[in-house]
């Protein structure tokens, strides 16, 4: 049988450490920007170019920010 293995908590400087960089903060702040610009042109009665606001706020932007390459560290992507 295998032994279990300890899991090990992590030190307050690791757990300080937030996962992503400048840029996906900055692509997130975007693509709130997108969908707010989206709910006004909603809000105003634009019903065509509301929805394909949301759609890239919601569907393309958002998802970029999150996926987009995390914070490097000593070259080493984490």
């Amino acid at each position: 049988m295998a032994k279990p293995t300890k899991k090990t908590q992590p030190t307050a400087k690791e757990a300080a450490i937030l996962p992503f960089g400048r840029k996906n903060y900055l692509a997130f702040i975007i693509g709130l920007v997108v969908i707010v610009a989206g709910f006004i042109f909603l809000a105003s009665g634009d019903t065509v170019f509301a929805p394909i606001l949301l759609v890239v706020g919601y569907c393309v932007v958002i998802p970029v920010a999150i996926l987009m390459g995390g914070k490097e560290e000593d070259g080493a992507r984490t």
